[in-house]
């Protein structure tokens, strides 16, 4: 890894080299807090989490042939080199940092309350046209996510795609410290995080802080159809590239057509000329990530049959509405995460299908004193939509379960207190030839949902 000797990480993150004299000037190969991916050459850095201390897996480590350890003890007794730092964690960061400077490619830091994730992956599918793309991967984009996601670059990646996602105040400033986006692309603010940013505009106070380390000379682009974003006129004198539906904004979309679960078709307007395409991922929101892909694409240089080509080329992620065909159901696997904004987004995708339609939907978290009411205006919408069947899971389900029935009572509708009472009834639930949509926060566990309906 280019730069990243021995003693230059000791210097960076102000540690202590502890060690053979003859290896402080021999660069890692990798770094990893997995103790089961150290190998020789490797550096292993010793995380203390909640319920694993890494440290107790140093002497492990070893014993593979890894090169050197961050340690915040001093470890007696063995016969490896290692790093005393105060802070692995901080020590992690600094020499994140110092990797991606070292590397001098440009980074396109990718942030916003909905849509990280699938816009992160519209925008790396379009300039993989063009150039070798590193992107964040999985949910790999926090103050941890994002330096182990930088340890991944090598000196073949051309451009650093990253996701970055906070909670609170003063993340995204210590995120933006690691990143120093050459590109900043914000997709919305909403609900999200509520219980700790107080409502929108400290969402977007907070979001914003992306702008604290972007480079001289950089780009800002941002979703004009938010009302929050479109009041940012100007950034250390740069002026932002705003996309949307509506044609006020520079790069935007018109004729769309949904092809049902297949995706939805429109045709987008840019500067440089316009061009249709088919994105391969139903949803209106698709087309907003479409369209963020196609302002990021032309900032560095792509061509629009390029950006176009792009766009097709689409996969999706397991967990986000990821379709799986088994012999008796098509299940949308829409599960890594909920919030109101996506969830009625999902819902909305749902009544395109054909045959019965069932939403099996879990409890939204993080959303502050109003969880209850904004469980019950997600029902209320679930209940106007062309939907057949509703199960609702988890406490505050029960308030979605409300909300629907409240506005139409002919839906099927019934609530469950936690998943393991939902799996137990599962089997008499379901019937042949359902479309099945399956979505909660993350922390439902609802992937053992999507299993046990896979396994039916």
């Amino acid at each position: 890894m280019k730069g990243l000797t021995l003693s230059r990480m000791a210097e960076v993150c102000n540690g202590r080299y502890i060690g053979r004299a003859e290896d402080a000037l021999r660069e890692v190969d990798s770094i990893t807090t997995d103790s089961r991916k150290a190998e020789p050459g490797s550096l292993f850095a010793a995380i203390k989490g909640e319920r694993v201390d890494g440290h107790t897996f140093i002497p492990s480590v070893f014993e593979k042939g890894a090169l050197c350890v961050l340690s915040e003890h001093e470890l007696e007794g063995q016969n490896g080199n290692y790093i005393l730092v105060d802070s692995t964690l901080e020590a992690l960061k600094a020499i994140a940092q110092e990797y991606l400077e070292q590397l001098k490619i440009p980074v396109v830091g990718i942030t916003g309350s909905v849509g990280k994730t699938s816009t992160k992956e519209m925008i790396a599918a379009v300039l993989s046209r063009k150039y070798h793309v590193l992107k964040t991967a999985g949910n790999f984009n926090n103050e941890l996510g994002l330096p182990l996601t930088v340890f991944r670059l090598r000196e073949e990646d051309e451009i650093a795609v990253l996701e970055m996602g906070i909670s609170d105040f003063g993340e995204m400033h210590r995120l933006a410290k690691i990143a120093k986006p050459d590109t900043c692309v914000i997709t919305n603010i909403g609900q999200c995080h509520l219980e700790f940013l107080g409502d929108r505009d400290g969402v977007l106070r907070a979001k914003t802080e992306i702008f604290d380390f972007l480079r001289p000379n950089g780009h800002i682009v941002l979703n004009g159809d938010d009302d929050k974003l479109e009041t940012i006129k100007e950034v250390k004198g740069i002026e932002p590239v705003f996309f949307g539906i509506g044609s006020e904004n520079e790069v935007y979309a018109d004729r769309m057509e949904k092809k049902g679960l297949e995706g939805i078709s429109c045709r987008i307007h840019t500067k440089k000329g316009s061009f249709s395409a088919l994105i391969p991922i139903p949803g209106i929101h698709m087309v907003q990530n479409a369209l963020a892909g196609t302002a990021v694409g032309l900032i560095y240089g792509l061509t629009l049959q390029e950006i176009k080509a792009g766009i097709e080329s689409l996969q999706p992620l397991g967990g986000r509405f990821h379709k799986i065909k088994t012999e008796q159901f098509l299940i949308i696997d829409d599960c890594y995460n909920a919030n109101p904004v996506s969830m009625k987004a999902s819902l909305g995708l749902l009544q395109d299908a054909l045959g019965r339609k069932v939403a099996i939907l879990g409890d939204m978290g993080e959303l502050g004193a109003d969880e209850g009411k904004l469980h019950r205006s997600v029902g209320e919408f679930a209940g106007s939509l062309d939907i057949d069947c509703c199960i609702c899971v988890g406490p505050l389900c029960e308030q979605l379960a409300d909300g629907i029935t409240s506005v139409n009572q002919k839906m099927e509708v019934m609530h469950f207190e936690n998943l393991e009472e939902l799996l137990h009834q599962l089997p008499k639930l379901v019937k042949t030839d359902d479309t099945i949509l399956v979505k909660a926060s993350h922390f439902m566990h609802f992937e053992k949902v999507v299993e046990k309906l896979t396994n039916l």
